[in-house]
């Protein structure tokens, strides 16, 4: 496990780190995500959770869900193209789960990876809170004046 803030990141999952979604394989090829503990305190209270439906395609760097919450309301972006297998329908009603257990029971969607190379660019490993470290770093001084 990598620490990252006050939050346990388990080291097989791979991470978007400019998009704060986590991926985990599974064994038949497709592919679980949700968004990251640290996203989640940064939104605040999640209120709503709306993901796209079953059998929707979706494309790399395009919203596969949108979450609102008390203090941010945006889109949940996939790292690479695919098509959604499965949604989280307890999360639809329970929408805090994610506060609570982002890692767990707070999943949002099941997709199906459009190719093979959907791990291209993602973060895994031990090297998990290094990479967060310097991500954090750059986004806090990031200009963002124009």
């Amino acid at each position: 496990m990598a620490t990252v803030g006050a939050h346990d990141y388990p080291e097989h999952l791979f991470y978007d780190l400019a998009n704060q979604v986590w991926y985990e394989p599974l064994p038949d090829g497709d592919v679980r995500a949700g968004f990251t503990p640290l996203a989640i305190e940064l939104a605040g209270e999640v209120l709503v959770f709306t993901p796209k439906r079953v059998g929707k395609d979706f494309e790399p760097q395009r919203s596969f869900a949108t979450i609102e919450c008390g203090k941010w309301v945006g889109a949940a972006r996939a790292a690479f193209a695919g098509i959604v297998v499965a949604v989280n329908d307890d999360l639809i009603k329970r929408p805090r789960t994610l506060n609570t257990d982002a890692f767990g029971a707070g999943w949002m969607l099941i997709v199906r990876p459009a190719t093979n190379d959907w791990r291209d660019g993602l973060i895994t490993g031990p090297g998990i809170g290094d990479a967060f470290a310097a991500w954090l770093k750059a986004e806090t001084y990031k200009d963002r004046s124009g």
